[in-house]
């Protein structure tokens, strides 16, 4: 089997949608077996546990690595003064304290990004809640 042949039938077999079986109702996320599937959800307080995480321990924790880094190249710098290598060490200490910035920045832009996620779903499963109450004319409101 050529290899233009061998991928075609890959890709068949991979854009190939079948049903093996219900899940039985109550979404238990089991297949077939017993194995577990992935289930579709999300949980308010994981994220927000990942994103106190964040804030309360990487974020401490990156400055202070980056301070500690920036704390020995001033000392080999001041140790090679007069030389080429104490410029060269000033280039590095800059480089770092901009790559310890960044990485800083997106830290908080990951915790942000996970508290604002909750708010998202949650505002989803409420619009999606209220279209299904408008089918249904209100009924089976809780």
């Amino acid at each position: 089997m050529s290899f233009d042949d061998e991928w075609s039938q890959i890709k068949a077999e991979q854009t190939r949608t079948h049903l093996n079986q219900l899940d039985g109702g109550g979404g238990s996320g089991s297949g077939s077996g017993g194995e577990e599937t992935p289930d579709l959800k999300t949980s308010a307080g994981d994220k927000k546990a990942a994103a106190e995480a964040i804030r309360q321990i990487l974020c401490p924790d990156t400055a202070k690595a980056g301070d500690h880094a920036d704390a020995a190249t001033t000392a080999a710098r001041t140790a090679f003064g007069g030389w080429q290598t104490a410029s060269a060490l000033k280039t590095v200490d800059e480089t770092w304290s901009g790559q310890v910035k960044l990485l800083l920045g997106r830290l908080a832009g990951e915790a942000s990004a996970l508290s604002g996620a909750g708010l998202l779903f949650q505002q989803q499963d409420l619009a999606v809640r209220d279209a299904y109450q408008q089918l249904l004319g209100g009924q089976g409101r809780s």
